[in-house]
């Protein structure tokens, strides 16, 4: 018995249809053998209980190392997008970036937003109410407001925001487990159709600056360091694409949850005011948007007992970490009145979701605000669900008002 459990949750198949789905169960046995767990067909350790999840993301025995991709002549564009973004850098290169990119991308300037943030979310609303009995919660409003915000934050043109998110979901597909050719070529158009993208837009702000990231990005220094022309690019596209997905994926999977608990349902539309904040943290661990994130030893360490030697990679499995009965109450259960709610659903350690401020202001403005546009929201179909398992979303969720 206990063979037959181990070999089955060995080759677990994060591209199975039915894993896709509904992780959990299988995340569920996962942790159950409370330690790192050896996945002999992708050749890494399935890191599956909070405390694991959590060490993998700050232990700094390990890092993200990024391996370009070949041939160079196909993937250039894509591999200089990571190696010179801070997601794949480790210090102290990271160090660097982090510190010029928090010089313009800091506190101030993401609260200055939150006026930006009700104006978009108000005109999204107006919009609905104004002409649909039944509409798409992700296409008319969790996916248009956070890349309205980003594109408004870097100085995209209106008329160009229809560009990003193909570009972004391009990209963000190679973060799952063996992606197919078709999403490979995909990709390798996006990166460099993104990146001419924001180098014209760069050399045009380089002669008009303006009050815009990209303005300040290529301006702010420390110690006489700057971005390079490739940093400042792969900035500027990593903030476009971990600005919104984040918020996107959260918001659906939450709604998706919440429209489904309908005593949870009731409770946060009658008290919108009083628990969208601990809903928001709520939609964040329940059905996390990020599952699956990727590190490489850099010495030899041990986790919970197990040896994991250097140039092994090892995944944070953030989704099952949130659904650890060992640290939440009922782990199982949807609570948007969840208190203690220590998710990791944006990372932890060094490589802490940059744009998780912004998403999480976003969300507190926008969540309340559809609850009090719509008194009643219920789901017309079935959602339907993005084949994808490192990024867990949705395609589509139609409801009617």
């Amino acid at each position: 018995c206990i063979l037959w459990r181990n070999c089955f949750y060995l080759m677990i198949n994060f591209r199975d249809p039915n894993v896709i789905a509904n992780p959990y169960p299988h995340l569920s046995e996962l942790r159950s053998h409370n330690k790192p767990i050896w996945h002999p067909e992708l050749q890494l350790f399935l890191a599956a209980t909070h405390r694991d999840a959590n060490e993998v993301l700050r232990n700094k025995s390990l890092g993200r190392v990024y391996i370009d991709k070949s041939p160079q002549s196909e993937w250039q564009v894509f591999n200089w997008l990571h190696s010179d973004s801070i997601l794949d850098s480790e210090p102290p290169k990271h160090t660097r970036l982090r510190g010029l990119v928090l010089k313009a991308f800091n506190r101030n300037r993401i609260e200055a937003l939150r006026p930006v943030i009700l104006q978009i979310t108000n005109q999204l609303l107006a919009n609905i109410k104004e002409s649909k009995k039944e509409f798409d919660l992700i296409a008319d409003f969790a996916e248009p407001l956070p890349v309205k915000v980003i594109a408004h934050l870097l100085g995209f043109p209106l008329e160009d925001e229809h560009f990003l998110r193909p570009w972004s979901q391009a990209i963000v597909k190679m973060y799952e487990v063996n992606p197919p050719i078709e999403h490979q070529i995909a990709a390798q158009k996006a990166s460099t159709e993104f990146a001419d993208y924001v180098r014209d837009l760069m050399q045009k702000r380089k002669v008009s600056p303006s009050d815009d990231l990209i303005t300040e990005l290529a301006q702010v220094q420390d110690s006489g360091q700057r971005l390079s022309e490739q940093e400042l690019i792969a900035t500027c596209i990593l903030l476009l694409n971990a600005g919104h997905e984040a918020s996107v994926n959260g918001f659906g999977n939450g709604m998706v949850a919440l429209l489904n608990h309908l005593e949870q349902k009731d409770i946060l539309f009658n008290n919108p005011d009083e628990y969208s904040q601990t809903a928001i943290e709520e939609f964040l661990r329940y059905d996390s948007p990020l599952q699956f994130f990727e590190r490489t030893a850099i010495s030899d360490l041990e986790i919970s007992g197990v040896s994991i030697k250097a140039g092994q990679k090892v995944v944070s499995l953030l989704g099952s970490a949130n659904r650890d009965e060992t640290v939440f109450s009922h782990a199982e259960n949807f609570d948007v009145t969840r208190v203690a709610n220590p998710h990791i659903g944006f990372g932890a350690g060094i490589h802490f979701c940059l744009g998780a401020p912004l998403a999480r202001m976003e969300m507190s403005v926008s969540l309340p605000a559809l609850l009090k546009t719509f008194n009643k929201l219920d789901l017309v179909d079935l959602p339907k669900r993005r084949e994808t398992f490192s990024l867990r979303g949705y395609e589509k969720i139609l409801v009617s008002a």
